[in-house]
């Protein structure tokens, strides 16, 4: 197998390891930009989430994944990003080439630019392709012009099999002209990592407060995820309640415009940016809290509300496009308006409020395991090769 992706941390990471039980051999190659590295030497919060400190995680890698990345320098601008496809493709090539990459399926994780890749290399190679479209990539990319509709349509087509992550997502891609096959599988969780732990020793272990409700977001920190309603809602609520402590764990550009908006409402005594997290410290901080709340105004699915959940933590989400297809039930969390910190407020201040059914929390969570996910996974990838290489290829059985 071939993996082209972006990142290998988080969702990416955990969703590649849990197919590579099907195969001899994975090779992974992630997509990188060195200017990014300025960070390891000046703070500069926006640069942080594209570090590959930050983007790959090779903590519990299976032994047959091996994961090289494929740098390119690019400016971080929509002219730039259009242009990414041909530039990414070019270096995967060099990587395949100097490596000696053999492969005999490719996967893509995201539509651009590593779905472009992903596209080229199966008319290259003549091997089955799939992509998944994670996000962005889908409900927002092939609608900003016509030129990357074109662009995204390309991918998605040449592709043998699509997975999307959600409901929402689907119907985004059923608004293109798109013929090839779709299956909706949503993202999973590592039960090695998120599970329940000791609420007390977690909050030792972070040094939190002892006697305090504490609300945890976890998310990167630019305009679409909504961190700064969830500000404004800690600060109606610490009008009638002193026991809120607030922490949004992220990077992200909007860093220095959180903070200056937390002095602005005189929070710094509630609410904390303490900056991106190792995904296997992330675990701790969802079961530090007593609330996990995700204040997104969009999102195509939400994979941080599951982790939240398999640790026995009720939600307060936003209709995100996303999230609703995850709280389905007020047994697990409470959905919001997006956008709206008033509403925000009372919804969080119900939830802290709410007697929880923990063990029907957990329960519900065990369908988002990344073992039910894989098999999904894999099954997509016996019916692409069963249809398009008649034998020629064959997956590890």
């Amino acid at each position: 197998m071939l993996f082209i992706a972006h990142s290998y941390s988080n969702f990416q990471k955990e969703s590649i390891d849990s197919v590579a039980k099907y195969f001899n051999k994975c090779s992974v190659l992630i997509e990188s930009n060195p200017i990014a590295e300025i960070s390891n030497y000046i703070n500069i919060p926006y640069l942080k989430q594209f570090n590959l400190n930050y983007k790959i995680d090779l903590s519990g890698s299976p032994v047959n994944v091996n994961v090289q990345t494929t740098p390119m320098l690019y400016a971080p601008l929509d002219s730039q990003y259009k242009k990414l496809g041909e530039k990414h493709l070019k270096k995967v090539e060099q990587k395949i080439s100097e490596t000696n990459i053999d492969f005999d399926i490719i996967h893509s994780h995201f539509t651009w630019s590593s779905g472009y890749v992903g596209a080229k290399l199966k008319e290259k190679y003549n091997v089955p392709f799939v992509v998944t479209a994670h996000g962005f990539d889908i409900y927002l990319l092939p609608f900003k012009d016509e030129e990357w509709k074109e662009k995204i349509e390309y991918v998605l087509n040449s592709a043998d099999h699509i997975i999307t992550v959600s409901k929402s997502n689907l119907r985004c891609i059923e608004k293109l002209n798109v013929r090839s096959p779709v299956s909706q599988i949503p993202n999973g969780f590592n039960s090695n990592l998120f599970y329940p732990r000791d609420p007390i020793k977690c909050r030792k272990y972070l040094n939190l407060p002892l006697d305090k409700k504490i609300i945890v977001s976890v998310g990167n920190l630019v305009e679409v995820k909504g961190h700064k309603y969830l500000i404004q809602s800690i600060k109606s609520m610490v009008e009638s309640r002193s026991d809120i402590q607030c922490y949004i764990v992220g990077w992200g550009r909007l860093d220095k415009k959180l903070r200056k908006l937390i002095d602005k409402l005189g929070l710094r005594n509630h609410v904390k940016l303490v900056g991106g997290k190792p995904h296997n410290e992330i675990p701790y901080w969802m079961n530090a809290c007593d609330l996990f709340v995700l204040p997104s105004l969009r999102e195509s699915f939400g994979v941080v509300q599951i982790e939240a959940l398999a640790c026995g933590k009720p939600v307060v989400a936003t209709h995100n496009g996303g999230s609703e297809e995850i709280i389905v039930s007020e047994d697990y969390g409470i959905l919001v308006e997006p956008g709206n910190y008033d509403d925000l407020s009372k919804k969080i201040d119900l939830a802290l409020n709410k007697k929880w059914d923990t063990k029907s929390i957990l329960n519900y969570s065990n369908k988002f395991k990344w073992d039910i996910v894989a098999a999904e996974v894999h099954q997509i990838y016996e019916d692409v090769e069963t249809k398009l290489t008649k034998g020629d290829y064959k997956l590890l059985q």
